[in-house]
């Protein structure tokens, strides 16, 4: 009898079947080969993960080393006016920067014109974060190595500061007190921080000098001299080189047109009187709104120093190269000449060629009479003078920016 079966034992033959003339390989083969692929493909990509991850094959960030012959600066609210300008100033000079801004007040905008100004790496970077999150400033000082901080984030108009006292002793004291907590904690030894003649309140002398007793009259002034206070208590048992710069009303924009001043629309109401008069000249407002009348003035309106923008970021980067370890230095940093805010608004109407109209209100909350400074302190030990004293030019060259940014810096500060 024939056994056309197979015992179970014999292997069967992998083979190709032939159709009309074609050969079809057997899908369990062809399945085999393409699994093999995918797994070498798989196993190709983790591998370039991993070296591309590995520490020892990536450098550094360089803002992540110290670099000797390179001084790493943090600059806090670098995003804002003043902060953007000394940010310029500072890359200008050959500082590495990086800037830590929430954009609450400050200009993303900026930003952006820093870093097309400065492209090359280890020049600048900026961070979103809030000083008010502890964890955050940690892991910012934590994954940087910095030489130097200069602290300009604070909220700082002295009306908003009655209204919502609050915001402005958490903004201004308690976040000065995170950031010198983790320079601490991190041997950052050296401060510079800004801070304001609001400080001095009203005194009865003037000139004011850095020995003017400091008796603040509004939030804004009061959150400053804590801040002050703590940075000086702590500055007793520590090396840390602290400066502090009390610096008068800030007016003028960079000369080259790069940088200006672009405060958010909804704190018009609150800001600079330079911001106010442009805003009236370009009929964004209906006019400019003189508050308080009757002060005991020559002309019955407010008497302030006015400092344009470019001599008080100089007087920044020369304290910064005089501080030293374990010493403080206190400066006044104004031009020594007060002027009305009647001045101020003949000026502006100078500048602008615009007859802006000017409604007369009551005194604002908080404001005081008159507040000039002696500058002879600063001048003595930094040699710095002020440069920038014509305040119709100032405010011509800030007029110049406003003009051709008439949306600010054109960008949402949204991320």
């Amino acid at each position: 009898m024939l056994n056309f079966a197979r015992t179970r034992n014999q292997p069967r033959a992998t083979r190709s079947m032939s159709l009309g003339g074609m050969d079809y390989v057997d899908p369990k083969r062809k399945g085999n080969f393409v699994g093999k692929v995918f797994l070498a493909a798989a196993l190709t990509a983790l591998c370039i993960i991993m070296i591309k991850r590995s520490p020892s094959l990536n450098p550094p960030s360089p803002f992540s080393i110290h670099e000797p012959g390179v001084t790493h600066v943090l600059v806090t609210g670098g995003a804002g006016y003043i902060g953007s300008h000394a940010t310029l100033r500072l890359l200008k000079e050959s500082y590495r920067v990086t800037v830590v801004d929430n954009l609450s007040r400050g200009n993303l905008g900026a930003v952006r014109v820093l870093q097309n100004l400065f492209p090359q790496p280890g020049r600048l970077q900026f961070i979103y974060a809030d000083l008010g999150d502890p964890e955050s400033v940690n892991k910012i000082f934590s994954e940087n190595k910095f030489d130097a901080v200069m602290h300009f984030a604070a909220v700082a108009y002295v009306g908003e500061s009655t209204l919502d006292p609050l915001k402005y002793y958490h903004n201004i004291t308690s976040n000065t007190l995170v950031v010198l907590e983790t320079m601490a904690k991190y041997g950052v030894k050296t401060l510079i921080y800004s801070s304001t003649c609001a400080t001095y309140g009203e005194p009865e002398k003037m000139p004011i000098t850095e020995e003017t007793e400091q008796k603040p009259i509004n939030p804004y002034g009061k959150a400053k001299k804590m801040a002050e206070d703590i940075i000086l208590d702590f500055s007793k048992n520590s090396k840390m080189a602290v400066m502090i710069l009390r610096y008068f009303n800030v007016i003028g924009s960079d000369p080259e047109g790069r940088l200006g001043e672009a405060p958010r629309p909804e704190l018009r109401e609150h800001g600079r009187i330079s911001g106010a008069c442009f805003d009236a000249a370009r009929g964004i407002t209906s006019g400019l709104k003189v508050r308080g009348t009757d002060y005991n003035t020559p002309d019955g309106t407010c008497i302030r120093d006015y400092i344009d923008v470019t001599d008080l970021v100089d007087a920044h980067v020369k304290a910064l190269e005089k501080a030293r370890p374990g010493k403080v230095g206190i400066y006044n940093v104004g031009t020594g000449k007060g002027r009305s805010v009647k001045e101020f608004v003949n000026a502006c109407k100078k500048a602008t060629g615009v007859d802006i109209k000017v409604d007369f209100l009551p005194r604002r909350p908080g404001d005081y009479a008159e507040v000039y400074s002696d500058p002879s302190k600063i001048n003595r030990e930094l040699n710095w003078t002020a440069q920038y004293t014509d305040l119709e030019k100032s405010i011509q060259i800030a007029w110049k920016w406003q003009k051709v940014h008439r949306n600010g810096y054109g960008i949402s500060s949204a991320i």
